[in-house]
């Protein structure tokens, strides 16, 4: 009888700590972590949070984008200017339908002639878009309200631009993405991408204040 009554007792109390903890306007735990967590509203200076250091990489990019731009632009020049208008000879029916196009008729000159062009153009246009959407450095500025992003240029130089965090907005998690990492970036055409080859010096500010997806109206 004492058991039971004991017994009793204690489910009485437990009974009372839950109702308590349900009336507590106390927010249940969040996983979330606010900015005064990750410290970043008291940075005395800017932090590097990615680095990402393959110049080579883009030096031999943009020389091979360079090197067909002029490949494919003398290959272009010789299409319309070499390119004779001779007329096959020795047709019958039973010549292949290769051998009776004339390529120095204007319609196929200026049709090879414009095609290598703007191969050499396109080339060229992806090598630099690639090296200025790359990002080398990623810094979270004094005060942590602005990010830094450091990309590659196609002529060695560095370009910087402070964006504020909350016109950045990331498509992918560090621990999803394989290869690249984009992050778009408000009115700003196509992403900007982080090598995940490079370092993250510091996953805490970079998961939780950086690498967020953001709706950017």
């Amino acid at each position: 009888m004492i058991r039971y009554l004991f017994d009793k007792s204690k489910l009485i109390d437990s009974l009372a700590t839950v109702k308590q903890l349900l009336k507590s306007p106390t927010k249940p735990y969040s996983t979330i972590i606010t900015k005064s967590e990750t410290g970043i509203e008291n940075l005395a200076k800017d932090v590097i949070v990615y680095n990402y250091e393959n110049p080579k990489l883009f030096k031999v990019l943009n020389f091979f984008s360079i090197s067909q731009l002029f490949f494919w632009g003398y290959v272009g020049e010789w299409a319309f200017n070499g390119m004779r208008d001779s007329k096959p000879q020795n047709i019958s029916e039973n010549t292949p339908w290769y051998q009776k196009i004339n390529l120095g008729e204007s319609k196929y000159k200026n049709t090879i002639a414009g095609s290598c062009f703007l191969i050499g153009w396109a080339i060229i246009s992806v090598g630099w878009l690639f090296t200025l959407r790359s990002v080398r450095y990623l810094v979270l500025r004094k005060g942590g309200k602005k990010v830094a992003f450091v990309c590659y240029t196609p002529f060695g130089k560095n370009r910087i631009m402070d964006v504020p965090l909350n016109c950045i907005s990331a498509q992918e998690s560090r621990t999803t993405a394989k290869t690249f990492l984009p992050i778009k970036i408000k009115d700003r055409s196509l992403f900007y991408i982080l090598d995940m080859k490079g370092e993250f010096r510091n996953t805490k500010i970079f998961d939780n204040v950086i690498c967020l997806k953001r709706k950017l109206n």
